[in-house]
Parts: structure tokens; sequence; C-alpha cells
């Protein structure tokens, strides 16, 4: 029998060249990252299962990855019709990475600071129809303030992933921002079922891919009165025209003083249609597009009740994503170079007795900053240099008695 060598459908394996790329983006996120005081920590990959399905994760909740039941906990002579998966499966791979942060702080909080301030690097897995740009493993690099009810959370968050995002070349980026509480004010004046606020704001999130016609005819499919849904595209368009001055109370002068301190760094604009996936968020909610590709690059928001379902009282909290695979894409796309990248140099050996040399030549060039590789070449020695070459930055061979300058200088022999 024959094994397919490609990977499992949505997953992906990552060349060489790919993860230099990955490490460096990574690399350059998290020195970002620190320095704007932000402590990095690890969850598991793996969650309790009921944990994953009360999370109010949204669509993702269709999307688990369930891992079932293993030694004495799976009965299968017990299995009868009516049974479920989860009556099968006890822990799922973790669709993203604010829930598992949101157990880990009520786990861990009395000895961390409060507000704390973390970042989070690692793999989520959701079960996706595989297309391009949607994976079932990919790399989410996550950003959260928990603790911090003010808005100079949010200030904080976007000005630091900004920052990063300029860090990894994306000059022209642009945030979009908007708060839960405002579109429910908006559901609410114009009359229309606030139990069916979640379907409402779905509906909404397409409408900068399907227009507020579309918006309109999606949500009088799904039921609701013509009058009271014109109402609401109504509003909108007020909205749009007045801006953050459409609406009086805190939520709107919070993201006033948001765009006041963020658009002397980076372009910033109130985007009335703007929902967010999640069902967990509860206030202010932002995207950040890059102008040069028209696509979000980051988005998050805040989830103050998220961390109710592990302890009484709620607890605010904060957080952003960096769409990492996007930003790979692109910047594979743009045949991006990594700046001040270390050169890469193969060293070659074609006999036995050049070896000892072949260490001290590679030593040296190592002590000097370089990554040098030794490779022994007996023979195929024209092939072997091709392949090399269009590898390494400089490929130098040791043959006889032939020594490189540089190469003595690197090491006295």
């Amino acid at each position: 029998m024959k094994f397919s060598t490609l990977p499992p459908k949505g997953t992906f394996d990552v060349l060489p060249e790919e993860m230099e790329l990955r490490n460096w983006m990574q690399e350059t996120i998290r020195e970002t990252y620190e320095e704007n005081g932000f402590a990095q920590i690890e969850t598991p990959c793996i969650e309790n299962l009921d944990l994953l399905t009360n999370s109010e994760g949204g669509e993702n909740l269709q999307l688990l990855f369930k891992i079932l039941k293993r030694g004495e906990k799976l009965n299968l002579s017990e299995v009868t019709e009516e049974m479920t998966e989860n009556d099968l499966a006890d822990l799922g791979l973790r669709f993203d990475l604010t829930l598992p942060l949101s157990r880990f702080y009520a786990n861990n909080r009395n000895d961390l600071l409060n507000p704390f301030k973390a970042f989070q690097i690692g793999n989520v897995w959701r079960a996706e129809r595989p297309q391009k740009g949607r994976f079932r493993q990919f790399t989410q690099c996550d950003i959260d303030i928990l603790g911090d009810e003010s808005i100079y959370a949010e200030i904080d968050l976007i000005f630091t992933v900004t920052k990063a995002l300029k860090r990894l070349g994306f000059e022209n980026c642009k945030v979009k921002i908007n708060d839960r509480r405002l579109l429910r004010e908006m559901v609410n004046r114009a009359k229309l079922p606030d139990g069916d606020f979640d379907s409402i704001c779905i509906s909404l999130d397409k409408a900068d891919k399907i227009g507020l016609q579309g918006v309109k005819d999606e949500l009088l499919g799904k039921g609701f009165l013509t009058e009271r849904v014109d109402h609401l595209l109504a509003l909108l368009e007020e909205v749009k025209a007045q801006g953050l001055d459409a609406f009086e109370g805190e939520e709107a002068e919070d993201l006033k003083l948001l765009i006041h301190n963020i658009e002397e760094y980076f372009p910033i604009e109130f985007e009335p249609t703007l929902v967010r996936g999640m069902g967990y968020y509860t206030g202010p909610i932002f995207e950040i597009e890059s102008e040069d590709f028209k696509s979000s690059i980051a988005g998050g928001g805040r989830y103050d009740n998220l961390l109710s379902k592990f302890q009484k009282e709620s607890l605010p909290a904060v957080g952003v994503s960096i769409g990492f695979e996007r930003i790979f894409s692109i910047l594979m796309e743009k045949d991006f170079l990594i700046p001040e990248r270390r050169k890469k140099r193969a060293l070659v050996f074609t006999k036995d007795e050049d070896l000892q040399r072949a260490i001290a030549f590679a030593e040296g060039l190592r002590d000097r900053g370089q990554i040098v590789s030794l490779v022994r070449v007996f023979n195929k020695m024209r092939k072997k240099l091709k392949q090399l070459e269009n590898t390494y930055d400089q490929v130098d061979v040791i043959r006889d008695e032939t020594v490189l300058g540089d190469l003595l200088e690197a090491h006295e022999l």
C-alpha cells in the first residue's frame, strides 16, 4: 500500500526559506510586544470540550476538532443512536487563543500582575472547508490586556500591533473601529428584536462585500419586518454621515478619545458596520487593514464577560490577533527580503583527510558571525555545487592545497 506524500487537506508543509521568513516574522512581533511591556505565555493546544462548546465562539463552534475519549472512558458497547459526538469526545483542539488565555488567567491570576499584559504565538485548529487563504491549522499571534476597563487598554493594543505590522513591512495600514454597544443601540432604535442581535450582526458584517441593499435582502430573508430593516439602514446612513456625533454617551466619547490618540501615528476611522465574528465581544471592536492589499491583517475587540465562566465576577479584557498566515502569504508573493539577514555559506570538502581542516575553517567563520554548513561532496561535483549555489549566499570548496584567503584569516593553521 502506497501512502500519499501530501499533508492533510487544509494544512501545509513549510520549506526552509519559508521557515526562515516565518521565524523572522515571529521574532519581530515578539520583540515589539516585549518592548511595549507585554509578557509571553503559552497554553495547551487542547482544552476540555465542555469549555470549548460553551465559549460563544460564533461560527467556530461548528468547526471544532474533537478528540475521542480514550481507554476506559470510551466504552463502544454502550454507544446508542441517541448519543451525539459530544458524548464520545471529552477534549478538543483550541480554535483560537483567547479562550485558553481566559482559562489561563483564571487559573493563575494570584501569580499575575493586574492589569495583565500578555501575548501568545501558537497554532490553532478549525475544521474549515479547505480553500485559498483558509487553513485547518494556522498560526495566531495574540496580544491581550486583562483587568483594565478603560479605553487606554485599546489604545495600547492598537498602537503596539500597528507598530509591529509596520516593522513587518506594512507601511500603509488603516485602523477601523466600532463598538458592539453602538451597534446594539442602532438595532434597538430600529425596534428590531434584541434577541436576534447576533443574527443581525452577521448580516451587517457583510456590508463591505454585498452593500447595504444586499444586507437588506438578507435581513428580509431572515423574516424581519421591512419597515424595521429600512429604519436600521437609514440609521446606518445617518451614522455614516455624522460619525460618532450621531451618538451620545460614554461609548462614543471613548472612541473619539481612541481615534484622537491613534491618528497621530496611523490612519484610523469609525466604521459603523464593522462587527467582528466572535459572539463574546462586548465593547469596542477593531480591524487593521492593509491599504496596499485591501484586506484585513489584524483584528480584535473587548470581551469583558468571557472570564465570568471561570469566576463569579467578570473581568475586563481586550485583545487583538494578527493574521499571521495572510501576512506571510503577502510577503512571500512580494519576494520580501529579510532585513539584516545573516550571510549563509557552504564549505565543501572533497576528501576525508580535509575534514579536520574544514571544521577548523568553519568554526573560524562562525566566530565571525557567519552561518556555515559543512558539506561533503565526493562525486557529481558540478550538480551538487549548482544545488548549493541556489541555497547559499556563498559556496567555498577546499581542494588539495587550495586555501581561500579569508578562510586563512578566520583560523590560523
